[in-house]
């Protein structure tokens, strides 16, 4: 059994056919075919159920496909171990963000990035269930998410921030300069665009609306927070987002759109998590420690004068 074989089993997993999977492991098809079919052949199992294209794997090829994954994480783990000890961390970092958190990638990274100049950082656009699965099939090394109780069980947690909302307005409606807080029920009529409904954080944001027995007038729906940026300032369309992009709202300054709080409040944990083993990968590890320093609570609320909250 050779590591290549376990690395092209577990491409094609990935890529979910025999010829992209060749590709990315620079190899023909019949080479990657061969070398599948050989250790299927030394288990003495068939993995890989096979037609015209990729049909999926057998019940024993996932059970091996799982094996396959957790050997390749810890060659790589040791890898960077070694590489550590002789010219200091090297190696790529595999995140998983909510959508909702990419525009604030920098200001967790950008501590890492400063300390352990030669890593090197991939980060995904993934729900919240998709990062707990990618994160058990070894596919990401850790996940920017909401943390609940079905997230913290089995994983390695920190905690970095609560969310909370804002409305998100253009600055030159009548009467906007004037108001620091609007209640839920107060917006009704107001012309909305948001993310879609598939979405964890619109979810939330339906809900409160919801408590305050109104039906929103959502003129828009995308799964783009630069979308619902440039409605805001472009289009006369209203919004609301988490409190952590008022980091990154350069505009807000320039009074082109103004953020407005939403009372009562809600709020959403927001954290790292990882996969709960006795000793994390030292990328991970390197990240963790700088992450621990962050004071992103404090940074996001700054931003916003206080007012009731209510956790959801």
């Amino acid at each position: 059994m050779f590591i290549r074989q376990l690395k092209y089993l577990v491409t094609l997993a990935t890529e979910q056919h025999f010829a992209k999977a060749a590709e990315i492991c620079n190899v023909s098809q019949p080479a990657l075919s061969s070398a599948i079919q050989s250790l299927e052949a030394e288990l003495g199992l068939a993995l890989v159920k096979r037609g015209r294209r990729f049909l999926g794997f057998t019940e024993e090829g996932e059970r091996v496909l799982g094996w396959a994954r957790q050997t390749l994480a810890a060659l790589e783990n040791m890898r960077q171990d070694a590489s550590a000890s002789q010219v200091g961390l090297n190696g790529t970092l595999r995140f998983g963000f909510i959508p909702t958190t990419l525009p604030i990638v920098g200001l967790l990274l950008g501590p890492c990035r400063a300390k352990y100049g030669e890593m090197s950082y991939t980060v995904r656009s993934l729900s919240s269930e998709a990062i707990l699965r990618q994160l058990d099939e070894y596919e990401i090394d850790i996940g920017f998410t909401y943390l609940d109780e079905r997230v913290q069980a089995g994983f390695e947690v920190l905690p970095l921030y609560r969310e909370r909302y804002f409305l998100l307005s253009p600055a030159n409606k009548a009467g906007e300069s004037r108001r620091s807080a609007v209640q839920w029920a107060a917006l009704a009529n107001l012309p909305f665009c948001l993310l879609s409904t598939a979405m964890q954080n619109r979810q939330v944001i339906n809900a409160a609306f919801r408590r305050a027995g109104i039906q929103p007038n959502v003129v828009l729906e995308t799964d783009s927070l630069l979308a619902l940026h440039s409605n805001v300032q472009h289009a006369g369309m209203y919004s609301v987002l988490p409190h952590s992009l008022l980091s990154v709202l350069d505009d807000l300054k320039e009074r082109r759109v103004r953020a407005v709080r939403i009372e009562p409040e809600l709020t959403r944990e927001i954290g790292l998590i990882t996969r709960n083993k006795p000793s994390m990968q030292p990328l991970v590890t390197a990240m963790w420690t700088e992450a621990v320093k962050l004071d992103l609570q404090h940074q996001f609320d700054s931003l916003l004068s206080g007012s009731k909250r209510v956790a959801v």
